[in-house]
């Protein structure tokens, strides 16, 4: 997939700390915090229907009458986000926090290889063995040039839920509790949308005319991808340890357990791809050539990399 590799505007790595909770607010996907509650449904325009009466009976009277207890549900939970935002927006329990490096890199078959302070990081990556709807096995090193190109190396999180929630819990309130905290993990997700805007229109700069339109971002209507940590198209967890080399996570206020889990929860970790023709895509199942290549690769055993990738293996 030959192309010119775009030169970012600020290479090396960039920390972001006590972001403006406000500034990143406006990028909660509400629909998956409703999700959280197990409250299903896309409950459009919800953040139009104020605190009053009149414009929450307004809201719920333009949705079909068997929707309207559900959404009243939602309208609720809603609103008791939205109390504990402005809290935390003005006392600053609540912190955000974001590191981003974006480092000159090359592809070679399945591996990524990135430079970082006069060496290498090894990044293999796994391919598809069975094709996607355009009839191509994908790897994530497909959307990285051979000769020379760069890749981004994320982390966002999100400090001082579970203290806050266990204030809550303190208090007996359970349901402040569990609130803070899925609202954390929405925030944590929020931040990952909002860094990438800036990264692509900042940052790293291919995008620079960019308008901020939140909702074509949730559609991914965008150039470039951010496959985070454990995710389909990057499904071995323990690559976050050679994350880790190159963007210090406990600068970040993060720390890493031996499973590969962040802590605080409300982390998000990925990498950014810039390739026009990069895509999402789903690794699947691998069979034990790959299995045995891929472990060759991440310098491990089969059995390790077994523990790792369990949920891919035939």
């Amino acid at each position: 997939m030959p192309y010119t590799p775009p030169i970012p505007q600020h290479p090396g790595l960039t920390r972001l700390t006590d972001i403006d909770l406000r500034t990143i607010v406006p990028y909660i996907h509400w629909t998956f915090f409703f999700a959280a509650w197990r409250i299903t449904g896309r409950f459009e325009g919800i953040e139009t229907a104020c605190d009053c009466a009149s414009c929450r009976m307004g809201w719920l009277m333009k949705l079909p009458e068997n929707e309207r207890p559900k959404a009243e549900e939602a309208l609720k939970l809603f609103q008791d986000a939205q109390e504990l935002l402005r809290n935390y927006a003005g006392d600053g329990s609540l912190r955000v926090n974001a590191s981003v490096g974006i480092y000159p890199c090359r592809s070679v078959a399945d591996d990524i290889v990135l430079e970082h302070d006069g060496g290498e990081v090894l990044l293999p990556t796994l391919r598809q063995q069975t094709p996607s709807n355009d009839g191509y096995c994908y790897a994530l090193s497909d959307f990285i040039s051979p000769l020379s190109d760069y890749v981004g190396v994320f982390v966002t999180s999100v400090t001082g839920a579970e203290e806050a929630a266990a204030l809550f819990e303190k208090d007996d309130d359970i349901y402040r509790s569990i609130l803070v905290k899925t609202l954390a993990d929405r925030l944590a997700e929020a931040s990952a949308e909002w860094l990438h805007y800036k990264v692509r229109k900042e940052i790293w700069g291919y995008s620079p005319d960019e308008a901020e339109d939140v909702k074509s971002m949730f559609k991914c209507a965008y150039r470039g991808i951010r496959p985070a940590v454990g995710y389909p198209s990057l499904p071995d967890q323990s690559v976050i340890f050679e994350l880790g080399k190159v963007i210090d996570f406990e600068q970040t206020g993060v720390t890493l357990t031996e499973n590969g889990a962040m802590y605080p929860n409300a982390s998000v970790c990925g990498i950014y791809f810039a390739h026009p023709a990069a895509k999402y895509f789903n690794v699947g199942k691998i069979d034990k050539r790959q299995l045995t290549s891929y472990a060759a690769r991440r310098g491990k055993t089969v059995e390790e990399m077994k523990k790792w990738l369990a949920a891919n293996l035939e």
